[in-house]
């Protein structure tokens, strides 16, 4: 796994110096992952076994409050990180300023199978605007009850820019970013 998060560190110019300067978490990519849901593009959005119930559970819930979620985002792998962040380093987006949207490969919580990000109908995904939503607003109220809680507030402990479309499934919610070595 840390030869794997190197390569890619070192392809897309990752200084180490600011992954242990933020602290970040480093994951493994989650081995055994189930269908959660399926968008209407017919893409499939994998996550683990629990973290799939838990989220099949919370939409249930939200729909039965007549609230609309769906996700846009889950499961990736280190190659697909890599991948996000390489399409915004060739339009010219400085690696610093991508590292505040993106976790590097290796520290971010989708490898887990466990994140997701979420969108409600009539708002344009992942934007800050999601916080202003009828979606949020139930998901601030309830989605700790399905084990989900918001990975990335305003000034949030890792430098990333406030993602209130970003949730992540914890089983014991004590475990929430564990600390980890930086390899």
């Amino acid at each position: 796994m840390y030869a794997a998060i190197q390569k890619y560190r070192d392809q897309l110019g990752i200084p180490l110096e600011l992954i242990a300067n933020r602290n970040l978490p480093v994951y493994a990519e989650a081995e055994h992952l189930e269908v959660a849901d399926i968008g209407k593009n017919g893409q499939q959005y994998l996550l683990t076994q629990a973290a799939a119930h838990a989220w099949q559970e919370l939409k249930a819930a939200a729909t039965t409050d007549a609230v609309d979620i769906f996700i846009i985002s889950a499961f990736r792998s280190f190659e697909r990180q890599a991948e996000l962040i390489q399409t915004r380093l060739a339009i010219g987006i400085p690696i610093a300023e991508v590292l505040t949207v993106l976790a590097p490969p290796g520290c971010s919580e989708h490898h887990t199978g466990r994140a997701v990000d979420i969108c409600t109908p009539g708002v344009p995904p992942a934007l800050e605007v999601f916080e202003q939503t009828e979606a949020f607003s139930w998901l601030s109220k309830h989605a700790n009850q399905f084990g989900f809680f918001l990975s990335f507030p305003r000034d949030n402990r890792y430098g990333y820019l406030y993602e209130p479309w970003h949730w992540c499934f914890h089983a014991n919610p004590d475990l929430i970013h564990p600390a980890s070595q930086v390899p």
